[in-house]
This record gives C-alpha cells, structure tokens and sequence, in this order.
C-alpha cells in the first residue's frame, strides 16, 4: 500500500467518572457515534476491573428477554474521511489493576495501527458559563502531568498516556473545564469545545450537528438560574472578572520577545528617519 494510500488512524479515549465532569468528554465519543458510521470492533471485559458496587451491572430487556449488561470498555472504529480513522474507545473508568488495562488498550492501538492517542477529559472548576470553558491541551510528557504542572491525584487517562508514550506513541490530552456551580447536568458546550479542539488537532471538520443548539440551550437555561439567584449572580460576576484578567494577560503575553524588539526598531528607524528630515531641513536653510 502506498503512502498516500494509507489511512491515518488516530485512537480517541473517554472515560466515566471521576474524569468526566458533566458527562462533557464521553459524550464527545457518543456523538461522534451519532454522527457517523461506526463498528463495534473490541472491548475489555469488566471482570477483574470494576468494584460492581461502584460500577454496576444494568438489568435491559430485550426483545421481550430480560439481560444483564456487565461494566465494559467498548471500541469503535469510524472512518471519518478517505485518509482518516478513528478507534474511539469509552467506558467506565476502571477501579482496578489500571496497568493491566491500558495495557489492552494499547494492544487495540496496535492491532488497528494506531498512529497517535488522544485522551478527552472534563472537570469541575471556578469559571463562568459567560465566557469560552477553559481548555487545557497537553502535548508528550505533559500529557501525564496535572494540568497546573504540580503533584496531585491523576485518573485513567493520565496513565493510559504515560504507558502508550513510553511505548513510542504520540499523546496528547485535552481537558475542559465545567462550571461547578451549575451541579451535574450533562453540559453540551462542553462537548462542544471539546469537539472544536479535536476538529482542529485531526485537521478535519468533525460534524457538530446539534451541539451548537444543546450548547445555546444551556447558556439559556443558566440564565435563568442567575436571574433567580442574586447571590450566584454576584458570583459569577466575580469569575467573568478573573476570566476577563486571564484572557487579558494571555493576550498580554503573546507580544513575544523578537515581536517588542521589533517594535522597537521600528520605532528607532522612524525617530532616525525624522532627524534626517530635520537636519536636511536646517543644512538647506
């Protein structure tokens, strides 16, 4: 097969849990279901990785026959374009053996010629739901790193691209954050931003289908909760301001060294140029 011929495969991982605030990262991998064909190509059984206390088995019925459904990570494979495929890969976060598991994981990387793996999560955090959610995305080593660079506690993802990148796979890892004080609902402007990021790390217009909508609904709907609720107006008040100063300050930073030097040699050049004409000025007079 040629080079040009080949597909690109890139695997996409979300997890339940404590690493999926809002249900924003899995749902990401639901939608891409919706939005395209998919087939179920693996999993990782549930035996010997869930506490089925905390994880636990769902009663359905089907075609009139009652069936029990274990805790599983589920992948799917979903060609995207001509030259891009993606094994997306979602389940409940493990509460066991967590080596063992992104072990099998990584093995269904190999087994579909995964090029590079991406890990989606989202958390709890202080930002209003008046401004972009802040996203976090980390590249390589910082991909098993907290996203504030310090020690802390660390989920499934974090370790799931610790081993694949010691195994010689690119990582990266995207996380959004989910305004706390909105409690537990599922949050699609989230989703959303999380899919706008993924669009443009695969370098493709991923389908948003009703995301935009979903996502205008709930700004519609948390509005309504401040109108009804002075004292968490107030607050949110106080996160657009810190949102606002950090926006600022970003902005502020991105003015790099060679850009000010350059300035400032222009500004030279146009002082210079201006005595120039000045003592052209008196030499003719």
């Amino acid at each position: 097969m040629s080079e040009e011929a080949k597909q690109h495969c890139v695997m996409v991982s979300a997890f339940d849990g404590w690493n999926d605030a809002c249900s924003a990262s899995t749902n990401v991998i639901r939608h891409l279901l919706e939005a395209y064909d998919s087939h179920e190509v693996g999993n990782i059984h549930g035996e010997g990785f869930y506490d089925y206390q905390m994880s636990r088995p769902m009663l359905c019925h089907v075609q009139g026959r009652r069936r029990i459904v274990w805790p599983a990570t589920k992948f799917y494979r979903v060609r995207i374009n001509a030259s891009l495929t993606l094994l997306l890969e979602m389940g409940p976060e493990p509460n066991y053996r967590w080596t063992d598991f992104c072990r099998q994981s990584i093995h269904m990387a190999e087994d579909y010629e995964v090029d590079s793996i991406i890990t989606l999560g989202s958390m709890f955090a202080d930002c209003p739901h008046t401004r972009p959610l802040p996203i976090d995305d980390l590249a390589g080593d910082q991909a098993s790193m907290d996203t504030d660079g310090h020690s802390g506690p660390i989920g499934i993802p974090t370790v799931l691209d610790s081993l694949a990148a010691q195994d010689g796979y690119t990582t990266e890892s995207v996380w959004v954050s989910v305004p706390q004080y909105l409690g537990s609902d599922e949050c699609a402007q989230a989703t959303l931003q999380l899919l706008e990021r993924l669009s443009s790390m695969l370098g493709v217009g991923l389908e948003r289908g009703h995301l935009p909508r979903k996502a205008e609904e709930w700004k519609a709907q948390a509005a309504v909760l401040l109108h009804c609720n002075d004292d968490l107006a107030g607050y949110v008040h106080r996160l657009e301001m810190e949102a606002d100063k950090q926006s600022a300050d970003r902005m502020n930073m991105q003015v790099d060294e060679p850009t000010a030097h350059e300035l400032v040699k222009e500004a030279e050049d146009f002082l210079r140029s201006m005595g120039d004409k000045g003592q052209g000025g008196n030499s003719n007079g």
